[in-house]
């Protein structure tokens, strides 16, 4: 099986083309690898890398307004193939689209981006647009 780690330039420029329609969410999903894969051999466990990852571009996700709007512990898929599971799970709020554009391309997060690309197995990258909460399903 080959993980998604990096969205493809078509992916990525689809997300470009959304309209601007105020704060987005951005849904995580991440599953480690056992044992990071560093191009330069350095060894580091998928864990390590993911949170050297956080250390490094959590001052550009905050410069641009990025914040953590929800994390959880994943414990059982209900719905869905049984053997997905995920290490790390939590949803990224940014004040825009443009805000996100802003964190990737920055040279410093792009630096940064060494580890994520090390630590990650498989993960789902997923962008919302919030909703307010209602009192049941469909609201």
């Amino acid at each position: 099986m080959t993980g998604h780690v990096d969205p493809t330039r078509e992916r990525f420029g689809a997300f470009r083309r959304l309209p601007e329609e105020g704060p987005i969410h951005m849904l995580n999903l991440i599953r480690f690898r056992d044992v990071a894969a560093y191009p330069d051999g350095r060894e580091a466990t998928g864990a390590e890398a993911y949170a050297a990852y956080g250390r490094e571009s959590g001052p550009i996700f905050r410069r641009v307004g990025g914040r953590i709007a929800w994390s959880g512990d994943f414990r059982l898929v209900l719905i869905g193939p049984e053997e997905e599971h995920w290490d790390r799970c939590f949803v990224a709020e940014y004040p825009s689209g443009a805000a996100f554009v802003e964190m990737v391309k920055d040279p410093e997060y792009q630096k940064a981006v060494v580890h994520r690309q090390a630590a990650v197995l498989d993960s789902r990258l997923v962008r919302l647009a919030p909703r307010s909460p209602g009192a049941g399903f469909g609201e």
